[in-house]
């Protein structure tokens, strides 16, 4: 199975920094919360989908991360975006409608033990919406606690 990719271009003052492209997680199948058939898991399409912004809110504003900010960075631990709404951390909309619930807290290969992972940030258990977070160190204390859907990506500077 080919796992999807997804890029996001990086920019400061709108001086280009770079793209990063994501291959998600979206072959992980998840008794209870997938069909038998392993089809790709609601974490790993909301955040495709947010980065493509093919999809619309009931009141049919477009969904997507283009030109939204990192609106936060905390040095030797992560940068977080993905708040489109609101701008500030404060807001952000999943494709699905509001929040939903956590997929695969726990189990191998959900450990937050390395730089560079795509992981979703969130208010508490099954508060997920779009705003995500990647990590600058390894953080296990987060690792039950978030959802993450990248870990192979590349990127350009």
């Amino acid at each position: 199975m080919t796992l999807p990719r997804v890029f996001m271009d990086f920019a400061v003052a709108d001086a280009p920094l770079g793209r990063v492209v994501f291959e998600l997680f979206s072959d992980v199948y998840v008794p209870k919360m997938q069909p038998a058939d392993g089809s790709v898991p609601k974490t790993a399409e909301n955040f495709r989908a947010l980065c493509t912004g093919e999809k619309r809110n009931a009141a049919g504003e477009q969904l997507a991360y283009k030109g939204s900010p990192v609106h936060r960075v905390i040095e030797g631990f992560m940068l977080q975006g993905g708040d489109f709404t609101k701008r500030n951390g404060s807001g952000g909309e999943s494709i699905y409608g509001g929040m939903f619930a956590d997929e695969r807290l726990d189990g191998d290969g959900t450990e937050v033990d390395r730089e560079g992972l795509l992981v979703m940030a969130n208010r508490g258990p099954d508060t997920n919406g779009s705003q995500w977070f990647v990590t600058l160190a390894p953080a296990p204390h987060l690792t039950g606690k978030h959802v993450y859907v990248d870990a192979n990506h590349e990127s350009t500077h």
